[in-house]
């Protein structure tokens, strides 16, 4: 009997031991929970030292930039042929020069000479003659505004581009012929291609108007020339 009442106040002084070990204690289960503090970055930190920075290893090349001077006067000459009314189609050549103001506008001064031919009258009329030889020189020079209407290139080919322009252009002159200065208007077109940034070749078209009582009438006449120059640019 002594021996059973011991074993029973073992047991109940052994119980409260074991449910220690079952129990959770809550400042345990926080601090479980609590994620643990991240460290602080390099780069917000003042005194750690800066990132480093990687040079890149390329060669550099040298770039070689075009010598394209602005150039704005150009002088040159020009041979055609000269079509004056009554005297048939002749030889004409001249100087020209031209001074560009802006992209689009320039002016030209024109120089030009060529000698008239005989009229019909004076071919079936066998001996006569209505001009004498200094007379039937053709002289004229004028003062042009031009205009670059379509500036643009040209290609010949596929690795050849030149710089191009078709422009108009019209003025007043002077022009003399068989004896008498008579004042001009004249007109027309051309097509410049630049080969390199000196060298210019034009064509050009041109009509030169002026009044003439030559003929025993007074009348207004036509005469058309086509030319073909070069200029340089200074």
């Amino acid at each position: 009997m002594e021996n059973r009442s011991r074993v029973l106040l073992l047991t109940a002084a052994l119980l409260p031991l074991t449910g220690c070990a079952s129990l959770h204690w809550p400042w345990r289960a926080r601090a479980a929970e609590t994620p643990p503090a991240e460290e602080p970055s390099r780069y917000g930190d003042e005194n750690a030292p800066p990132p480093r920075v990687i040079e890149p290893e390329v060669e550099r090349r040298t770039v070689e930039v075009p010598k394209i001077e602005a150039s704005n006067i150009e002088f040159g000459a020009f041979f055609g042929s000269l079509s004056i009314e009554d005297f048939g189609t002749n030889p004409q050549y001249g100087l020209r020069a031209a001074y560009h103001v802006t992209e689009d506008f320039f002016f030209e001064a024109r120089y030009g000479r060529s000698n008239a031919g005989r009229t019909s009258f004076e071919t079936l009329g066998g001996n006569i003659q209505l001009l004498t030889g200094d007379e039937r020189r053709f002289t004229y020079y004028n003062l042009s505004l031009g205009y670059n209407l379509l500036p643009g290139e040209v290609y010949l080919g596929r690795g050849l581009a030149m710089n191009s322009a078709l422009y108009l252009m019209g003025g007043i002159g002077s022009t003399k012929f068989a004896g008498d200065q008579h004042f001009t208007v004249n007109f027309g077109a051309g097509y410049r291609v630049l080969p390199t940034d000196w060298l210019a070749i034009h064509i050009d078209v041109q009509d030169h108007v002026f009044q003439s009582d030559l003929l025993g009438r007074d009348k207004l006449t036509n005469n058309f020339g086509a030319y073909l120059g070069a200029t340089v640019f200074f």
